[in-house]
C-alpha cells in the first residue's frame, strides 16, 4: 500500500508528488495521458508559486523558462487606463517578482522529469481513474486498464471535469458567473501593438503587462507569455457561435489590430466557459480534491493554477506529519477550512472584475470608467491573497495567517539557508522539537527579519512549512499553541477567537 496516490500529473499533481517525494513517503502518480498535453493552457503564476518550486527542489529546472512581468493594466471603453496594478519600483518582500508567465508543456515536463530523482515515487502513466472504494485502512483505486492501486490517502488533481469528484458525488457551489471566451495562442516575432491607447503610466511597459481591454465592443485580454508566446482572450458576444469563432478567418480578424504587420503564427484557438465554482466538500474519507477538481476561477487575475498549487502545499506538510505519526488524522480536516475561504475571496474578486470587464452596454461602461478613474486603486494582483483566517494558526497573534517574507541572506534566498519545515525566527534561544530554531542575529539579511519582528512588536515568529505565519509572540507560547493545535486541542486563545 502506498502512503499517497495522486490522480493527475498536471502542474498541481506533479508539484505535490515532488513535495512528498522529498519527504520519503511512498507515492504513486496516476495519469491517463502518457505525455504532457502539447498545447498551452495555464500561463500565469506569482511569486508564491516560485517559492513553492523552491520548496519542492525544482526551481533550477523551471526558472529559466519563466518570464517575469510587471503587473496588470485595465483599459476602458475609450481606450484610456482605468486600473493599473503595476509592480515597477515596488518592494519585493518575497524576492521573486510578483508575476511570471510560462509555457505549460515545458513546466509539466520539468516537474515530471524531477520525479526521477525519487525512488519512492512510482509513475503509472497511460491508465486513468475508473472507480474507488474506501475502508478503515485506506483507499482502493480501480484504473481504466483493470489494475488496482491501494493507498492510505488520495489527492485528486484530475481537473475541472474531475472523475473522482463525480464518483464521490460532490456538488459544486456556483458563484453565478459564466461567460464564453475564445482563447488564442500565437508565436509572435515582434512587439504586440496597442492601437489608440492613452493614459498609460510612465513606468508601464506594455510588452511586460497583462492588458485587459474593457471595451464593450469586444472585451479582450492580451497576455505576455514566455519567449515569443503571446495569448489573447476574446469575449464571445451574444449570438456568436463557438465553432465559427474558432475558424482561421475569424481568429485572424480578432488579432489583426494587435498584430498588423507583425510576423506571427497561430498555435491554437479554443473556446472556454469562464466559471466561478467551488466544491462543497474537499475531503471525503481518505480522498482530497485539489486544483480545478476543487474550484474553478475566472482568469482575470491569473490565479487559477496558483490556487491549486497552494492547495497541495497546504496538504503536503499535513500529510507528512500524519503519515509520520506526528499528528492525528484530524489535522487533515483543517485543509478545507483554511483553503476554501482563501479561494472563495480571490474567486469573488475575479468574478467582480469579470462583471465590470464583460460590460457590453456602452453607457454603463462609460459610467464604470468614470467611477474607477475617480477611485483610489492601489496594490497589485498579489495583494488579493488574504491571510489564512482559520485552522492551524495562532488566532489573535500578530501576522497570523500572512505569507512570511523571504529576504536574501548573504546573497541566497532565506528558505535555501534555513531549510523547510517549521521554523522559529527568534531573538531568544529556545529548545524546540520538530521545529528549526533560527536566531535572528545570525541572519545576514540586512535586518529584514528583525525589522519584521519590530514592526509586529514581537520577540519571535513561527512559520509553517507552506511559508504562512503560524503566529508571533513569546517563543515558548508559540510552540505550545502549535503543539496543541496539531494535536487537536483548542487552547484558551483559540477557543476565544
Amino acid at each position: 500500500m502506498f502512503d499517497v496516490a495522486i490522480i493527475g500529473c498536471g502542474p498541481v499533481g506533479a508539484l505535490v508528488a515532488n513535495l512528498l517525494g522529498k519527504t520519503g513517503r511512498s507515492v504513486v502518480v496516476i495519469e491517463r495521458e502518457a505525455e504532457p498535453y502539447p498545447l498551452p493552457r495555464a500561463v500565469h503564476l506569482d511569486h508564491e508559486m516560485m517559492r513553492l518550486f523552491q520548496s519542492a527542489g525544482v526551481i533550477d529546472r523551471v526558472a529559466g523558462d519563466m518570464r517575469d512581468t510587471e503587473g496588470h493594466l485595465h483599459v476602458g471603453a475609450d481606450h484610456g487606463v482605468i486600473r493599473y496594478m503595476g509592480t515597477v519600483g515596488r518592494p519585493r518582500p518575497f524576492s521573486w517578482s510578483n508575476d511570471y508567465f510560462f509555457y505549460q508543456p515545458e513546466l509539466e515536463d520539468h516537474l515530471r522529469q524531477a520525479l526521477a530523482a525519487y525512488p519512492n515515487v512510482t509513475l503509472r502513466f497511460g491508465a486513468g481513474f475508473a472507480a474507488l472504494d474506501q475502508d478503515g485502512d485506506g483507499v482502493t483505486l480501480h484504473l481504466s486498464d483493470g489494475a488496482t492501486v491501494q493507498a492510505r490517502y488520495v489527492i485528486a488533481c484530475d481537473g475541472s471535469r474531475s472523475a473522482v469528484r463525480k464518483a464521490l458525488g460532490i456538488r459544486l457551489d456556483d458563484l453565478g458567473f459564466e461567460e464564453p471566451w475564445l482563447v488564442v495562442d500565437a508565436e509572435v516575432d515582434g512587439a504586440v501593438r496597442f492601437p489608440d491607447l492613452h493614459g498609460v503610466p510612465d513606468a508601464a511597459d506594455l510588452q511586460k503587462l497583462s492588458v485587459m481591454m474593457c471595451d464593450p465592443r469586444r472585451p479582450a485580454t492580451v497576455v505576455p507569455g514566455r519567449g515569443n508566446h503571446r495569448r489573447w482572450e476574446f469575449m464571445l458576444l451574444p449570438g456568436e457561435d463557438d465553432q465559427a469563432m474558432m475558424q482561421p478567418d475569424a481568429v485572424a480578424a480578432l488579432v489583426a489590430p494587435y498584430l498588423d504587420g507583425v510576423p506571427h503564427r497561430i498555435v491554437r484557438a479554443a473556446t472556454y466557459r469562464f466559471h466561478g465554482l467551488i466544491a462543497e466538500q474537499w475531503r471525503s474519507g481518505g480522498v482530497f480534491l485539489a486544483g480545478d477538481a476543487a474550484h474553478q476561477t475566472p482568469p482575470f487575475f491569473g490565479q487559477g493554477m496558483c490556487h491549486g498549487l497552494r492547495d497541495v502545499a497546504n496538504l503536503a506538510w499535513k500529510l507528512d506529519m500524519v503519515l509520520g505519526g506526528d499528528a492525528p488524522d484530524a489535522l487533515l480536516d483543517s485543509y478545507q477550512p483554511e483553503r476554501d475561504p482563501h479561494v472563495r475571496a480571490v474567486i469573488s474578486a475575479a468574478v467582480a472584475a469579470g462583471r465590470y470587464i464583460c460590460m457590453l452596454d456602452p453607457d454603463a461602461a462609460a459610467d464604470r470608467d468614470a467611477r474607477m478613474r475617480a477611485a483610489t486603486q492601489q496594490g497589485t494582483a498579489a495583494d488579493l491573497i488574504a491571510p489564512i483566517g482559520t485552522g492551524i494558526i495562532a488566532f489573535g497573534s500578530e501576522g497570523a495567517g500572512e505569507r512570511f517574507i523571504q529576504p536574501r541572506v548573504g546573497g541566497r534566498l532565506l528558505d535555501d539557508v534555513t531549510g523547510g519545515g517549521w521554523r522559529l525566527f527568534t531573538r531568544q534561544p529556545v529548545a524546540a522539537g520538530g521545529v528549526t530554531v533560527v536566531p535572528v542575529e545570525t541572519l545576514d539579511d540586512g535586518g529584514a527579519v528583525a525589522s519584521w519582528l519590530l514592526l509586529h512588536g514581537t520577540e519571535a515568529v513561527l512559520v509553517r512549512p507552506d511559508h504562512y505565519v503560524f503566529g508571533a509572540g513569546a517563543p515558548a507560547d508559540l510552540l505550545a499553541r502549535r503543539d496543541a493545535l496539531i494535536a487537536g486541542v483548542r487552547t484558551r486563545q483559540e477557543a476565544a477567537a
